[in-house]
């Protein structure tokens, strides 16, 4: 066992960083930190990801990505502005479902501009009152002639107001139980117009965060994917990884508080030395590095053990779970290291603080993530008869 990352590892981490560095973080500092980026910003962050692969990660190279492991796309995504790895994630994500429930006719047609960045994609499935539960969707696709008429809202969709096509689950019916039978829709916005809107939110504000309405939203037949009832197999299979990095990004965040919280400590004085040589000081610090370091190494952990095809339901949901909870505590404690300057726009902590409580929500929250674990460890779902 290796806890060490080798040198293509470390060099990934590197690249990645420069391009941010160099390509992403100066279109941030242009905008306002409190408004979504325009398109025409987001078109050119996606640009540069899809140069070093990162918008075909989990699609084979064979159809045109670049089939990263797991762990690779991890050690990527830290390195990201989280408002931008959420919204390169909801991308990456929708063309990975697109692929693993596609025809070679809808592969060809539709992958190429989300790898190569040209297209904007997003998932939609949360919507007002089904969140955790997607089986109880209720926006309804019904078939006329070649065409399905979708109808319905959809909630906290990242990508929506800027994004070119999106991947909606719709129900199809009900079976005995109530549950929708799901099926999944390619919506391209240019041919079947549908209505977006910004969401104002606590933190993560130069992404896009938005409620959905489809009104008798006209989509090709052509434009369905798989079959009626696979919807959430397919969900899943994204899932698994997409939480962990979720954890890195909260990690990126905490990441970035403690080195502040060290920097302040070093320059800050009071009764006549720096503040970094007082015991309790120094508390904060080290439990600050102490979350850091343990949910880092989960979350590498979990995409490790989806790497060699364990069973990865219960490490990717305790990788998310852990990493979110320690890292959103690890910020308070850098803000309590800055004193009243923590509080402070000027200081940064506090936008460190809004984004990272966001990363609760998304993918899973704290609560269904916990019963995930409960459900692999007894084998008894607490949430579902």
């Amino acid at each position: 066992m290796d806890f060490q990352l080798d040198f293509e590892q470390r060099s990934i981490q590197e690249a990645t960083q420069k391009m941010v560095s160099r390509d992403i973080q100066p279109v941030l500092d242009a905008h306002d930190a409190d408004q979504p980026l325009p398109k025409a910003a987001m078109h050119s962050i996606f640009e540069k990801c899809a140069q070093i692969g990162l918008l075909g990660a989990r699609i084979p190279e064979s159809s045109g990505g670049t089939e990263m492991s797991a762990l690779t796309m991890g050690l990527m995504y830290e390195q990201l502005p989280p408002a931008i790895g959420l919204a390169v994630i909801a991308h990456e994500g929708t063309g990975a479902r697109l692929y693993n429930s596609s025809s070679a006719e809808q592969r060809e047609r539709i992958l190429p501009g989300i790898i190569e960045g040209r297209t904007i994609a997003c998932t939609g499935v949360s919507e007002p009152g089904v969140g955790s539960d997607p089986r109880s969707v209720k926006t309804r696709a019904v078939e006329d002639g070649d065409e399905w008429v979708i109808d319905g809202r959809k909630t906290w969709i990242t990508n929506a107001s800027v994004c070119d096509l999106m991947n909606v689950t719709c129900s199809v019916g009900r079976d005995d139980k109530g549950l929708s039978s799901m099926m999944r829709v390619v919506v391209e916005r240019e041919k079947s117009p549908f209505t977006a809107n910004e969401i104002p939110m606590l933190g993560l504000r130069q992404g896009h965060n938005c409620e959905v309405l489809f009104e008798n939203c006209r989509v090709p037949k052509a434009n369905a994917l798989g079959e009626a009832g696979d919807a959430a197999k397919v969900l899943t299979l994204t899932w698994l990884a997409n939480r962990p990095i979720f954890g890195l990004f909260a990690v990126h965040l905490a990441q970035k508080a403690l080195d502040a919280a060290l920097l302040y400590a070093k320059d800050r004085s009071q009764f006549g030395r720096a503040i970094q040589g007082f015991q309790l000081v120094q508390e904060l610090l080290a439990d600050i590095s102490e979350a850091v370091t343990t949910s880092r190494l989960l979350c590498y952990y979990a995409l490790n053990c989806i790497d060699n095809g364990d069973r990865a339901n219960h490490v990717s949901a305790m990788a998310k779970r852990h990493a979110v909870a320690a890292c959103q505590r690890a910020v308070s404690m850098a803000m309590e290291v800055h004193g009243a300057m923590g509080l402070t726009r000027e200081m940064g902590i506090e936008q460190l603080y809004r984004d990272v409580r966001m990363l609760t929500v998304p993918d899973g929250t704290h609560q269904i993530l916990t019963l995930i674990e409960g459900r692999e460890l007894t084998g008894v779902p607490a949430y579902r008869a």
